[in-house]
């Protein structure tokens, strides 16, 4: 008979939480808002606007892009779109 573990698991950021850290994020950086960041990234600004309302899932290759122009990791970034649990 397996044993069964107790695993301690993460939570993952509702959309809302995922909005509030976008706009700390650009406050912190001096980003005025979604606009800017799509000209830094690269990605449509309405394509931003729904990974961080978490209506759609970011792809692999708009990762990079924005890890860079939020200067922040992958993993915080996947945190943050509420694709990875945050760690308690």
């Amino acid at each position: 008979m397996p044993l069964k573990m107790k695993v301690k698991r993460g939570s993952f950021l509702a959309p809302a939480e995922s909005q509030d850290w976008l706009r700390n994020r650009l406050d912190e950086l001096k980003i005025p808002g979604l606009e800017s960041l799509s000209k830094i990234t690269g990605i449509d600004r309405g394509s931003l606007s729904r990974y961080f309302r978490q209506e759609r899932t970011a792809k692999i290759d708009v990762i990079a892009p924005l890890c860079e122009g939020l200067k922040v990791s992958p993993e915080t970034l996947l945190v943050a779109l509420g694709v990875l649990a945050k760690k308690n």
